[in-house]
């Protein structure tokens, strides 16, 4: 890389992008305008002295009408003042043909290659003897001899050096123009990024995502890009914040139920670490209380690290057939729930689901306690399996119309549940579970009494 492209970039590496897009746009602006104010001085010089050349040739024709067969010399003379007539001579070929008397014009080689015939009728600028600035044109006279015809220029200079100042003026105002309207445009165009980045700066500064950039009114499709970026930004801020929310109540309620259990480990663990004053019943029920609240909270641990991360692990998938694992399941529900009858009735035994059989039978487990918790005693739960869903239903109170919204959210529990065991994760594991595996799991209040959660196994 040479040492100017260097410099460039260390340029705009240095420099903020208002100032960048104002030097390019001001740049582009003024490169335009000095490009205009060029070629207008240009062409309006060149239509000064074809003018110029035009009156030259009608001179050239008349004096050649008017003098035909004249011997070399001066023809006409007065050039020499601004409104007089086109002054004339005649050259030969042979310079040894020139008359006695000066030339008034100047005489080179190719006055005489015009007179030979090796060279085309020509144009050029000269200085009169006087000092005075000429347009001289010089054309064949016949018989060897070409003709010089000479114009005073003053005019067509002065009007050449005006022009010249004018387009000048023009192409500087042009320039500063230029350079105001990059401002404008700079500010203007990024003034959306600036709040864009202002409010992120203040984010930053206050961690506090609920601040917004300010949007303007129109309908969405005619948005432009900048504003597009800002409405993404919008909505990134608005995932941010009930992510930090959900993170913030998750935190709160972790801790709120770790410290009921934990409160019950440190009083047993301190019973038993007296036990020379205890009996042996006592011992063996603390240490079976022990040994129980280190399980719950074992679970509990398990399932916030597993809703924490908010998504599921991805092991090596397999095709589960529902049937048997839910036989299985359901046994298990039988044995740690002995005094609640459960009724699996399977409808399709061929049924099958690509997935984890480990966390499916975490899903219908969740769902059998949670339906076995609420069943009074000896009320059964009614599992079903078919084609296109599994159903769970218990016969219990069932669930209000106002905490249908929150069943599946974390440590969220109705009135009627918070003196049952449990911490409130059971369902939104479920639920996570399930849409990991594709499916929909819902719930809904049976007929009858109860509630109904309701499995839709994605389509094949």
């Amino acid at each position: 890389m040479s040492s100017r492209r260097r410099l460039g970039a260390r340029w705009r590496r240095h420099r903020p992008l208002r100032t960048r897009l104002a030097v390019a746009a001001s740049a582009a602006v003024a490169l335009v305008a000095v490009g205009v104010c060029t070629a207008a001085f240009f062409v309006l010089r060149f239509e000064l002295y074809h003018q110029l050349d035009l009156n030259l040739t009608q001179s050239a024709t008349l004096a050649i009408q008017q003098n035909r067969g004249a011997a070399p010399g001066v023809l006409a003379g007065e050039c020499r003042y601004l409104a007089a007539p086109a002054c004339a001579q005649v050259v030969p070929a042979d310079p040894a043909d020139d008359p006695a008397k000066p030339y008034l014009l100047p005489v080179s080689p190719p006055v005489r290659e015009v007179a030979t015939g090796e060279r085309r009728p020509y144009s050029t600028n000269i200085t009169l003897p006087d000092g005075e600035p000429a347009r001289m044109l010089t054309t064949p006279f016949g018989g060897s001899n070409s003709l010089q015809v000479a114009l005073r220029s003053d005019t067509v200079r002065k009007g050449v050096s005006q022009a010249a100042w004018l387009m000048g003026g023009v192409g500087a105002a042009g320039v500063l123009l230029a350079g105001a309207l990059g401002y404008w445009v700079s500010r203007t165009g990024l003034a959306p990024v600036a709040r864009l980045t202002a409010t992120a700066e203040h984010i930053a500064a206050t961690r506090d995502p609920s601040h917004r950039i300010e949007l303007p009114p129109g309908p969405p499709d005619k948005e432009d890009e900048v504003t597009r970026l800002a409405t993404s930004f919008n909505t990134m801020l608005g995932e941010l914040e009930q992510s930090v929310t959900a993170q913030r109540r998750l935190v709160a309620d972790a801790s709120h139920e770790l410290r009921t259990p934990l409160t019950a480990l440190r009083t047993n663990a301190e019973l038993l670490a007296r036990a020379e004053r205890l009996t042996a019943a006592q011992r063996e029920r603390a240490s079976a209380a022990l040994g129980r609240q280190i399980r719950e909270v074992s679970v509990l641990v398990n399932d916030l690290i597993d809703l924490a991360r908010d998504e599921e692990p991805v092991p090596l998938l397999e095709e589960v057939a529902l049937a048997p694992l839910l036989t299985h399941t359901v046994d298990t529900a039988r044995a740690h729930w002995p005094i609640t009858p459960f009724r699996l009735e399977l409808v399709d035994a061929s049924v099958t689901l690509p997935g984890v059989p480990s966390r499916l039978a975490r899903l219908i487990s969740n769902l059998l306690d949670n339906a076995a918790k609420f069943s009074p005693p000896g009320a059964p739960v009614e599992v079903t399996l078919s084609a296109g869903e599994l159903t769970v239903r218990d016969h219990g109170p069932g669930i209000a119309e106002a905490d249908l919204p929150y069943v599946f959210d974390r440590f969220y529990r109705a009135e009627q549940a918070r003196a049952l065991p449990g911490s409130g994760l059971g369902l939104a594991m479920a639920r996570q579970i399930a849409r990991a595996h594709g499916a929909a799991l819902t719930v809904e209040r049976a007929a009858g009494g109860g509630a109904q959660f309701r499995l839709t196994l994605p389509r094949r």
